[in-house]
C-alpha cells in the first residue's frame, strides 16, 4: 500500500531493537506498546515473537496510518491499536511488559513524569518496561549527532529535548521500576530495561 506511513529509522533499527527484546521479552506474554508511530516496529516485533500479544497505542492522529500496517500484516497477535495520550485516560487493562520507542524526547518532561507515574495502574507486579531512543549522561551529549537532533528537536517545540538517564531512572524509580539492563545501540541510542520492583 503506498498510502502507508513509513519511517527509514524503524526500518534500520528495528533488528538490532528486536535481537535484544527477544531476551527480555522472551517469558512476557501482554506487551503495550506506548507511541507506536506508523506501526512498523509493531508488526515487525510481534510477527518475531508470536508468544507475545502486541497491544499498539498512540494519539489519534496516528491511528490511522498504524490500522494500514497492521491490516497488512494480518497478525493474530496484534489487537486493533487504540488510542492513547498519557494526559488522559488510561487502559484498564493489565500488562507485563512495556515498550516504547524514540518518545521521551518529544513528549514535554512533566509527561515523561506522568507516563512513569502511571505505570504501576497498568502493569503486572514483575512488569518490564523497555525505551528505546537516545539518552544524555551526566548532562552531557554522548555524540555531536546527539547535540545536533536535540538543537533540531528544540527548534520543533521549546518542550522537547533528550532526557538525561540519571532523570529518567529517578522518575522510574519514584514509580516503583529499579534500571535492571542499560544496551548500546546503534546510531548513539540505547535500549534501556527497568524491572518493576516486587512489593
Amino acid at each position: 500500500m503506498s498510502d502507508k506511513p513509513y519511517s527509514a529509522a524503524s526500518e534500520r533499527n528495528r533488528e538490532p531493537i528486536l535481537a535484544v527484546l527477544r531476551e527480555w521479552f522472551a517469558d512476557r506474554r501482554q506487551v503495550l506498546e506506548i507511541g507506536s508511530g506508523t506501526g512498523q516496529h509493531a508488526v515487525h516485533f510481534a510477527a518475531a515473537m508470536p508468544q507475545l500479544v502486541w497491544q499498539c497505542s498512540d494519539r489519534a492522529g496516528n491511528l490511522p496510518g498504524m490500522r494500514l500496517w497492521l491490516d497488512e500484516a494480518a497478525l493474530p497477535n496484534t489487537p486493533l491499536p487504540f488510542e492513547f495520550d498519557v494526559t488522559g485516560a488510561w487502559p484498564a487493562h493489565r500488562y507485563d511488559a512495556i515498550f516504547s520507542a524514540n518518545t521521551l524526547h518529544i513528549m514535554a518532561w512533566p509527561e515523561v513524569e506522568r507516563l512513569f507515574a502511571g505505570l504501576p495502574a497498568i502493569t503486572s507486579a514483575d512488569a518490564a518496561v523497555a525505551v528505546y531512543g537516545p539518552f544524555n549522561v551526566d548532562g552531557h551529549f554522548t555524540s555531536e549527532s546527539n547535540a545536533a537532533f536535540d538543537r533540531d528537536l528544540k527548534m520543533r517545540g521549546a518542550h522537547m529535548g533528550i532526557r538525561d538517564v540519571a532523570a529518567v531512572d529517578a522518575v522510574a524509580a519514584a514509580a516503583g521500576f529499579n534500571l535492571s539492563e542499560d544496551v548500546a545501540m546503534p546510531a548513539n541510542n540505547r535500549l534501556r530495561l527497568w524491572r518493576r520492583r516486587r512489593a
